[in-house]
C-alpha cells in the first residue's frame, strides 16, 4: 500500500516546483522519494531520520505497554534512544534549512519525526506532535498565513489519490 501510494503522489507533486528536496536516508523514505519522482533532486538529511527508538526499536506500542502501561513516546521517549526534545532539535535544524530555501521545500521522512517537525513549525513543544496523526504516503503542507511570523498548517495527512 505504501509503494502504491508513493507512486500516486508523483503526478500531483511533479506539477509543483521545489527549491529544496530533502529525504531521510532511511530506506523507506528514500524509496518513497524515488517512487514520487524526486530521487535526482533530493539530498539526504540525517536530521530527517525517524525517532531513535533505542531499546524499543522493532517493538510495537502494545508490546511496550505490556511492560509499561502508561508509556507515551512523546512524553517518555525511549531508553537508549531519543526523547522528544532531542527529536525537536533535529526538526528545528530541518526547519531552518527549509526557511532558508528560496522557494518551496519537499520532505520525505517518517511519521514521528514529521509530527514533531509540524509541531515545531508552529512553535509548539515537540511533545505536541502526539496530537497530529500521520498516515503512510500522505501529503501535508506547512506554510504561512501572512508571512514567516505566522506559520500555519495548510493541509494535514491528506491521502486522496
Amino acid at each position: 500500500r505504501g509503494e502504491q501510494g508513493a507512486r500516486e503522489l508523483a503526478p500531483r507533486l511533479q506539477a509543483l516546483r521545489f527549491a529544496l528536496v530533502l529525504s531521510s536516508p532511511l530506506r523507506r523514505a528514500v524509496r518513497t522519494c524515488e517512487l514520487a519522482g524526486f530521487a535526482a533532486a533530493a539530498r539526504t538529511d540525517q536530521d530527517l531520520c525517524e525517532w531513535n527508538y533505542g531499546a524499543y526499536e522493532g517493538r510495537t506500542t502494545a508490546q511496550i505497554r505490556a511492560e509499561r502501561p502508561d508509556w507515551d513516546l512523546f512524553r517518555d521517549g525511549c531508553p537508549d534512544g531519543e526523547c522528544a526534545v532531542e527529536v525537536g532539535m533535529r526538526a528545528d535544524r530541518v526547519i531552518a534549512r527549509v526557511r532558508a530555501a528560496a522557494g518551496n521545500a519537499l520532505l520525505f521522512s517518517s511519521g514521528h519525526i514529521l509530527r514533531v517537525l509540524a509541531a515545531r513549525w508552529l512553535d509548539l513543544p515537540p511533545q505536541s506532535g502526539r496530537l497530529l496523526q500521520l498516515g503512510t504516503a500522505s501529503v501535508s503542507v506547512l506554510g504561512y498565513e501572512h508571512g514567516p511570523h505566522e506559520p500555519v498548517v495548510q493541509l494535514w495527512n491528506e491521502t486522496r489519490r
